[in-house]
């Protein structure tokens, strides 16, 4: 199988590709548009700040490769929000897969949501396995709210989605790479799927 993990400046690739290679399979890094096309499955990472990370992908024509890709895509925190709408962070435009706007969180919760929290309402292949109110771990000043795309949920200052899937394309908020053995059973699943 082959697993890209799309290069494309933003940060925590190196804890995926060890978790992937933790699960037997082996992952390469590329922004070359055939080698993306080419792959089983993509992961689509971020760390980072939402404008600038967007700019590196308009540069690279990223931004109009990933919503044609029509194998399982699955993109991980920033991943996940830049295929959003747009997001309220550095009031950018997204890459409009998922039907839904990211906003920050109110000044009365502490920002960055950092840490250990539940996810409930799970509804995919993705959590194959998972059982509701695991724990998984997010770091994160902003949030999709809860829309018809929203395949998880978590609760911090309100009900939020925690994953989105449409179609071939996944998202989670949270870090699988980084939240133990439920976290590395979410990224099998992924390698799993078929569709």
């Amino acid at each position: 199988m082959k697993i890209v993990i799309i290069n494309y400046g933003a940060g925590n690739i190196q804890s995926i590709m060890f978790a992937i290679e933790r699960l037997g399979f082996t992952a390469v890094l590329s922004n070359n548009p055939a080698e993306i096309k080419a792959a089983d499955k993509v992961i689509f990472p971020g760390v980072g700040e939402a404008s600038s990370a967007m700019k590196m992908l308009l540069e690279s024509g990223l931004d109009t490769l990933i919503p044609t890709l029509k194998q399982p895509v699955l993109g991980i925190c920033l991943g996940m929000q830049l295929m959003c709408n747009k997001t309220e962070e550095g009031n950018t435009t997204g890459l409009g897969i998922f039907d839904v706007d990211v906003i920050k969180f109110s000044s009365k919760v502490k920002v960055p949501q950092m840490g250990w929290n539940q996810i409930y309402n799970l509804k995919s292949s993705l959590f194959k396995g998972i059982t509701e109110n695991e724990y998984m771990y997010l770091v994160h000043s902003y949030y999709a709210p809860n829309c018809a795309e929203a395949i998880a949920t978590t609760d911090y200052e309100l009900e939020y989605a925690s994953a989105l899937q449409k179609n071939n394309f996944y998202g989670t908020q949270f870090h699988p790479e980084k939240s133990g053995d439920v976290g590395e059973k979410i990224l099998r699943n992924f390698l799993e799927l078929n569709n």
